[in-house]
């Protein structure tokens, strides 16, 4: 079974802001994977996008994956599915790592610019 990773958007800017491909670093953390973007998420790149290319870049890698429904901010839609969904958050958002942490729901960052590490799990 699959496990659920949930993106954030600066998630979705690492491919074109430091070369990473998030689908390998995550099936080498995880193995298969079921990659989920929030709605909020979503609502974010879009806003970005109108004045950033990465975020226009990221909008289009965000429409490869499946979307799931959140509600309120971006990161309390992934704080809330995180839990509900038993799934892993790939962010690299510090204070949004540590109410993730608080709350016990595994989480994924970026490391030297290089690669992802696993936490929580």
């Amino acid at each position: 079974m699959p496990r659920t990773v949930l993106l954030d958007a600066n998630a979705l800017l690492m491919p074109f802001q430091f070369r990473i491909n998030l689908e390998a670093e995550l099936r080498r953390l995880l193995g298969d994977v079921d990659i989920v973007v929030p709605t909020p998420v979503l609502e974010e790149l879009r806003l970005l996008a109108t004045h950033d290319r990465d975020a226009k870049a990221g909008e289009r890698l965000a429409a490869r994956y499946r979307s799931v429904e959140g509600h309120g901010s971006a990161d309390d839609a992934l704080l809330e599915l995180g839990q509900a969904l038993h799934a892993v958050v790939l962010t690299n958002d510090q204070p949004l790592l540590d109410r993730l942490e608080a709350l016990g729901v595994p989480r994924a960052h970026l490391r030297s610019r290089s690669h992802l590490v696993l936490e929580g799990l």
